[in-house]
């Protein structure tokens, strides 16, 4: 499985990362909702489960992803601060670029 996250997203996620309470966990991928061939995705801090993989990024963050979840696969996480600050996350592998 392949995860890739850009600089801006990376500045975020390692803040809160390195908080205390936060440092036994690692960053999770979800697909929150999927219907014909794309999906929606979230984020949350988890520990790893035997059905998790755990994916390094060029980006020094781990990242947690489901074995049996085929549309996390290429997923990609940014942060952009307009038009609305926060987190996109996509899987242009999939042919999903984007939320509609």
């Amino acid at each position: 499985m392949n995860c890739k996250i850009t600089r801006n997203a990376a500045k975020i996620l390692k803040l809160e990362l390195e908080k205390e309470e936060n440092k036994d966990l690692k960053l999770r991928v979800l697909v929150t909702h999927s219907h014909g061939d794309h999906a929606h995705y979230g984020l949350d801090l988890d520990s790893p489960t035997e059905k998790d993989e755990i994916v390094a990024t060029d980006k020094g963050i781990d990242v947690l992803l489901s074995k049996d979840e085929p549309l996390l696969d290429g997923v990609r996480i940014d942060y952009l601060y307009l038009p609305q600050e926060g987190f996109v996350i996509t899987n242009p592998s999939k042919g999903n670029h984007g939320d509609h």
